[in-house]
């Protein structure tokens, strides 16, 4: 798609990014408040497996994973206010049955269906951008939505942590629907359609297997999308087994929100630099420098906890984090501007299938990583060292076929 043919935004860009970001940010909210109360609920809902306790946050994506492959043709066909509603809608639904389950099973099924519905505003706010940014524009407003987006990791554990004190692991999912419904508002009153009736793609089986087939055999997008799969499936495994990590191994305490909210600081600041620097030196020199420091970094972590048999002191597992998810952070909002480029004319579907491939390969492996934490961190620090190569031997792959 041309510069000429995207939709000139309608609001000014602060607002644009705050609102992208707040409808985006649903995602991280729904994951990271949780994280204060995954061993409460574990226990009022009778499971002591920690493995279970963890799919709480891992079965999350694979809701989203499918909820994707869902909204992507729907927010080509019917536009992106509607797939915005339909997906608020089911996400209310999940996100009561969360609340007033009584069992870990119908905790998870609720979490599936939770996932499934923000899928919606996700796909739909990613394909807002596309329609009226793209490129170095688009991976610079993805980089200043990434500084928003990332108060909410920063923030969630905390509110979490409030929550518990004040009421029940219940009313987190209270919280939920009232940010569902100052998002659902605030969009629908400020941001108009971005996908006019005449360009939509109405669905066909046909549309959808041409339209799937371009993207699956598109090197480009496949090799930016393997690659992000992986970089988030090491980060998915920290992620799922933070309070594990810090409460369990590293008995931090109440102290665990404060911790997850310094890390998650380095990763907003890695996207304010990247927002900053991208339209000067682009996107692919930022991604592929920042793949090569974020090897360094895995290799420093693995030396640092090799060093210290498995569990280094507090202060330097974290401070060796904090460098490593700077690097991360300058790569998530590179590698999927870098996946979607080439993808103007079905930026919906497109969204999906990134998203739904980079979901499908972080589970599993942040699954087969989790497996292994029981009382050291080796398993977190093999990790990055294994997929952080890994993903920069896809990200080569896609730059060589893109330049030849």
């Amino acid at each position: 798609m041309s510069q000429s043919t995207l939709v000139k935004p309608a609001l000014g860009i602060f607002e644009f990014v705050c609102l992208m970001a707040l409808m985006t940010s649903l995602v991280a909210l729904s994951i990271d408040a949780m994280l204060p109360a995954m061993n409460q609920i574990g226990a009022d809902l009778g499971s002591d497996s920690q493995q279970q306790i963890h799919l709480i946050v891992s079965i999350f994506f694979i809701g989203m994973a499918f909820g994707q492959l869902f909204f992507g043709p729907f927010a080509d066909a019917r536009g992106r206010r509607e797939t915005i509603l339909v997906g608020l809608l089911v996400f209310a639904v999940g996100t009561v049955i969360c609340m007033l389950s009584e069992s870990m099973e119908v905790m998870l099924l609720g979490r599936l269906i939770q996932a499934f519905g923000v899928s919606g505003p996700r796909i739909a706010a990613m394909a807002v951008i596309r329609d009226q940014f793209v490129g170095e524009s688009m991976a610079r407003v993805m980089s200043f939505i990434m500084v928003v987006f990332i108060l909410m990791p920063m923030l969630a554990p905390l509110v979490g942590q409030s929550v518990l004190i004040w009421f029940s692991w219940r009313h987190i999912f209270t919280l939920f629907l009232v940010v569902a419904l100052i998002a659902g508002v605030w969009f629908f009153v400020r941001q108009p359609e971005t996908l006019p009736k005449e360009k939509r793609k109405p669905f066909t089986w046909k549309v959808l297997y041409q339209s799937t087939r371009y993207i699956l055999t598109h090197k480009a997008v496949m090799g930016y999308s393997i690659a992000m799969g992986c970089i988030f499936g090491a980060f998915l495994a920290y992620l799922s087994a933070s309070q594990t990590i810090f409460q369990t191994i590293y008995q931090t305490g109440e102290q665990f929100p404060l911790i997850f909210a310094l890390l998650a600081g380095s990763i907003g600041l890695a996207s304010f630099f990247n927002g900053a620097l991208v339209m000067r030196l682009g996107m692919h020199l930022l991604c592929h420098s920042a793949l090569l420091c974020s090897i360094v970094f895995s290799l420093a972590l693995l030396a640092v906890v090799f060093a210290y048999a498995g569990v280094p002191p507090l202060s330097v597992f974290v401070g060796t984090l904090f460098v490593g998810f700077f690097f991360i952070g300058v790569l998530f909002g590179n590698l999927n501007a870098m996946a979607m480029q080439p993808l103007g004319a079905m930026a919906g579907l497109g969204a999906a299938i990134i998203g739904s491939i980079s979901s499908l390969l972080s589970v599993p492996v942040a699954l087969i990583i989790d497996a292994y934490l029981i009382d050291n961190v080796y398993p977190i620090a093999i990790g990055f060292a294994v997929f952080c190569s890994l993903a920069t031997v896809a990200a080569r792959w896609a730059t060589s076929t893109r330049m030849n």
